[in-house]
């Protein structure tokens, strides 16, 4: 099976092409592509995913499903992999299945002992998660600034990993394998993909508009 791996949740723009082997669940990512640029996610995605697609010479229409990191993370570059994801998904008449980006770091991090992932949130806050030693998720996705966050004697990983412990070590960011191992087992079971719902964790900074204050006094 042939997977299209893609995510906008960090500042790193990943796209990657990932064969999914369905009787050994064996992952191998075939080609990717990755910059660091939280301005560029609309910019660079599309010629990312065709790159990695063109370098192990699979066209799109040779792809089972995309998988899509779906935060989470802001606003802005969240929604250029989501609605890349979708359009293509929908385009070519497969499934696109959400992940959550941080399990996505985990997944890439492996197993073995107590995990905390933290990617920066700006504004001085993390997201963040932790998970046991097998890698299934005991907490969050959770936003809270790093002084907040129960790190106690777990390993850190993540790009803002550095923010709540000194130790903090690699990976930084998702990537095309981490992606694919959390949806694994979905895609080959062929379940239908729950929806690309982003989790953005905060609050809109936008409001609807409040009855206005009357400023004078209207007197018969």
């Amino acid at each position: 099976m042939l997977l299209l791996a893609l995510d906008t949740s960090t500042p790193a723009v990943t796209a990657g092409v990932a064969a999914l082997d369905a009787a050994s669940g064996a992952i191998s990512v075939l080609a990717e592509r990755v910059t660091i640029n939280p301005r560029a996610h609309g910019e660079l995605l599309t010629p990312h995913l065709t790159e990695a697609a063109r370098a192990c010479d699979v066209a799109l229409t040779d792809l089972d499903a995309v998988v899509c990191g779906v935060g989470p993370g802001p606003f802005t570059g969240l929604r250029a992999g989501m609605v890349t994801a979708a359009a293509l998904a929908h385009g070519l008449g497969i499934p696109a299945y959400p992940v959550c980006s941080l399990d996505a770091i985990a997944a890439e991090a492996g197993t073995g002992a107590p995990l905390l992932v933290a990617t920066d949130a700006r504004r001085r806050e993390v997201y963040w998660a932790r998970y046991d030693a097998d890698g299934a998720r005991e907490v969050g996705p959770a936003v809270d600034p790093p002084a907040d966050v129960p790190v106690g004697e777990t390993r850190v990983v993540g790009n803002a990993g550095a923010m709540v412990s000194r130790a903090a070590g690699e990976p930084s960011f998702p990537t095309g394998y981490g992606l694919v191992r959390v949806a694994a087992s979905a895609v080959i079971a062929g379940e239908e993909p729950s929806p690309l719902t982003p989790l953005y964790l905060r609050r809109p900074d936008a409001a609807e508009p409040h009855e206005r204050k009357r400023v004078t006094e209207v007197r018969a």
